[in-house]
């Protein structure tokens, strides 16, 4: 046993020698420290459980929230150079493009097309929001009451898509529902731009034009007065603009500014005032400045930008649930055939 101790002790304090009594502090590489500081829960995150109620349908897939792929698809470029596809992106049915009987514009009517049936804006939630997460509804109830279509975003010319997909951004970001493009040049492509709107024109209304007059008309038959961005002795500096009124903002070509016809048809010329060198900001720059602007004044004056009612309301709450997923428009066309085939209840 004395043996066995003092060959315990003579090993031990050879190992002594050989550490190092002062060691230096030991850092792991990067990439490892960058591992292991993320939670392990969040390696499921993209698969998270999702339950069901009742009025969800067992064959179609469960509607999933936007994937990084799906925020890369190449779309706003696609949707300017085929209008067709930009109509079918609205899902609710809309009003007539001129409306001059309307006091205060709004685009939708309270109903959704479901073949030889429809569906009200409330049918639609009762079918399709069950099968959302509680997170993601949320988040569209809080983006429905920032929205408005008060103010409008009007695009003229650009022949940079990366700088229309931009606008987009900003106009999403800011709470602005409605978007105009006239004459977009589509024989140009941008490609190294494609990304910069992340998804914005999903959410957006976008409405195609083929001139300033068809454009400037239509706005105008809906409330709005129209004002052009552009540098001149008459222009109005948009911290001057009372920004409650219903007003289409306009941002013109990257080079030649907005065009001849549109300064002549619009109702006033307004401008950021500028404190250096340059006299112009890049125009997706000076779209998200006046945006800025308009909803922070807009804020000032009204308490808030978000200005649609109660019915307003849940019918673009509706119409966002159908653009959140192409099996949302299956969900709520199964929900229109069960609705056809259940027996009516007579009223006492």
């Amino acid at each position: 046993m004395i043996a066995c101790n003092t060959l315990i002790r003579a090993h031990l304090s050879n190992l002594h020698c050989k550490l190092d009594l002062n060691p230096k502090p030991f850092f792991f590489p990067l990439s490892l420290r960058l591992l292991t500081s993320v939670p392990l829960c969040n390696r499921i995150s993209s698969c998270r459980i999702r339950t069901r109620s009742f009025s969800a349908i067992p064959e179609v897939a469960p509607l999933e929230d936007e994937s990084p792929e799906d925020l890369a698809k190449d779309t706003v470029e696609h949707l300017l150079t085929h209008q067709d596809d930009v109509a079918r992106l609205m899902k609710m049915e809309r009003r007539s493009g001129m409306d001059i009987h309307s006091k205060r514009w709004f685009p939708y009517l309270d109903r959704f097309k479901c073949g030889s049936e429809s569906l009200s804006s409330r049918e639609v939630i009762e079918a399709v929001a069950p099968v959302l997460m509680e997170e993601r509804k949320e988040r569209l109830k809080r983006v429905v009451r920032n929205r408005s279509y008060s103010v409008c975003l009007v695009v003229e010319g650009l022949c940079d898509f990366g700088n229309v997909s931009a606008t987009f951004r900003s106009a999403d970001a800011l709470g602005l529902q409605s978007v105009h493009v006239v004459s977009c040049d589509s024989s140009k492509r941008y490609r190294e731009n494609r990304h910069v709107s992340m998804g914005a024109e999903k959410w957006l209304d976008i409405e195609l034009w083929n001139s300033p007059k068809e454009c400037f008309k239509v706005l105008k038959s809906r409330g709005y007065r129209i004002a052009t961005t552009h540098v001149g002795m008459d222009a109005v500096s948009i911290y001057d603009m009372d920004w409650s009124r219903p007003t289409a903002i306009v941002v013109g070509n990257e080079n030649r500014g907005i065009s001849d016809e549109a300064l002549e048809l619009s109702d006033l010329h307004c401008s950021i005032p500028m404190k250096g060198m340059v006299d112009s900001f890049n125009v997706s720059v000076a779209a998200g400045i006046v945006m800025h602007h308009a909803v922070c004044d807009r804020t000032v004056r009204l308490g808030c930008h978000g200005d649609l009612n109660e019915d307003e309301s849940q019918i673009l709450l509706a119409e966002f649930l159908l653009r959140h997923n192409n099996s949302s428009i299956s969900i709520a066309n199964e929900y229109a055939k069960r609705k056809a085939h259940m027996p009516l209840i007579p009223r006492l």
